[in-house]
């Protein structure tokens, strides 16, 4: 027997065209510059300094053009502490300090900013289209008898399953 579903490629799929100039160019147009942002570590600023970081992001976004896209993405990768012992001007203290935590395991928090520039028409997509997001994954325009047969063929799988003995092991 022939197999005659449709092939592809990976590359096919992807949605990305080109990178190029240090921009992420998509199939649909949209164009992405990525920047890696690096962040105060958590509980080292005054509530004065947070507010003023928390102006700064409102400020950039305030004047980005109109159909822009901006995508903050976090890492947290679990890493062991490397100490830095090998330096000849560390005190007593910065010494017991880098010995104390050495191999211990923490969180390295790596930050990414994707500002993407795309069209009136892109922008109207809207992540709520998904199936995720619906609240209900079959579509509305089918009508009730058609999402309704499938559960009953499950029921009377179900009822059979129940009836066979259970497979014991030796």
């Amino acid at each position: 027997m022939r197999n005659t579903s449709k092939m592809t490629t990976l590359e096919n799929k992807f949605p990305l065209l080109a990178v190029e100039h240090g921009c992420i160019i998509s199939k649909d147009a949209d164009i992405t510059v990525a920047f890696e942002v690096e962040l105060p570590e958590l509980y080292t600023v005054t509530g004065a300094e947070y507010e003023a970081i928390h102006g700064c992001w409102c400020k950039a976004i305030k004047v980005l053009p109109d159909y822009s896209v901006v995508h903050k993405q976090d890492w947290f990768i679990k890493e062991r502490y490397k100490p830095e012992l090998q330096k000849d001007d560390m005190s007593f203290l910065s010494r017991s300090f880098e010995r104390h935590f050495n191999e211990r395991p923490y969180l390295k928090h790596t930050c990414y900013l994707y500002l993407t520039k795309t069209t009136k028409e892109r922008n109207r997509m809207q992540s709520n289209f998904s199936t995720l997001c619906r609240g209900h994954i079959i579509p509305k325009e089918l009508d009730r008898e058609t999402t309704r047969r499938p559960c009953r063929i499950m029921k009377r799988q179900r009822r059979k399953t129940r009836k066979q003995p259970p497979l014991v092991i030796t």
